[in-house]
């Protein structure tokens, strides 16, 4: 509990209550509805309708027990935290393959992602999400705002679709994935989400998505490889996550 609260410190969540379980419909719960218990943090954020409302956020161990207890599994956060939630603090490539394509690929991509930022100057991280795909991610300084740093992602993800058309897209349609890897770059825009790291997965298997290093991933044999009942060895060693932001901020 005290690796997913430190790891995700002061960043609005959106957690994904199941009371009836995991294969049983789920829905998104982003903001204070009433009712919800007094351990849950909450935020005033100005939405883009220019309307404010209270979102919820985790910065304690109690505030995960919390939700837990209202059966919520899955965490999704911001890419900002609440003391200046217009600079975003991080930077989301989430890889995304086609139905039928191996994880081999996948490792190649983030491989690929990973040694074109490094040609930028950028040094960045990995996160196997639990599911299918990695999320290469950036820890940012906070001097940008979030219309910069849409713009540098969805740049890049284009950048990186021109060249290798046959293995990449950067757009979302389902028709144009068909064979290739989709570099997700929309969850750099304001209020969008990403799995937040040690989250539990909402599907069969409950996995777990966890930070690694680059010569891990070179080794894992999928993005679900971690359950839980690899967290307790897990978490006594060093969290990658937290190496790289003490490395890679640009």
């Amino acid at each position: 509990m005290r690796r997913g609260s430190s790891a995700n410190a002061s960043t609005p969540p959106v957690a994904v209550p199941l009371p009836s379980g995991i294969s049983n419909p789920c829905f998104f719960q982003k903001h204070d509805s009433g009712g919800l218990p007094g351990e849950l943090s909450r935020v005033n954020i100005e939405e883009s309708d220019g309307d404010s409302a209270d979102y919820l956020y985790a910065t304690r161990t109690e505030s995960l027990i919390a939700a837990a207890q209202m059966g919520s599994i899955e965490f999704h956060i911001w890419g900002a935290r609440t003391d200046r939630l217009e600079r975003p603090d991080r930077l989301v490539f989430d890889l995304d393959p086609d139905e039928g394509l191996d994880w081999s690929d996948v490792q190649d991509a983030a491989f690929d992602v990973r040694d074109t930022l490094a040609d930028l100057g950028l040094q960045s991280g990995a996160i196997v999400t639990g599911g299918k795909g990695v999320h290469v991610w950036l820890a940012l300084r906070r001097t940008r705002g979030w219309d910069s740093v849409k713009l540098f992602a969805k740049t890049f993800a284009h950048v990186m679709a021109e060249r290798a058309p046959d293995r990449y897209t950067a757009t979302m349609s389902k028709s144009k994935r068909k064979g290739r890897i989709f570099i997700d770059w929309l969850r750099n825009e304001r209020g969008a989400t990403a799995i937040a790291p040690y989250s539990l997965r909402a599907r069969p298997g409950a996995h777990v998505a966890v930070p690694v290093t680059w010569d891990e991933l070179k080794d894992l044999d999928g993005a679900n490889r971690f359950s839980m009942s690899d967290m307790a060895a897990r978490l006594k060693a060093d969290c990658p996550a937290a190496q790289c932001r003490t490395i890679c901020r640009p």
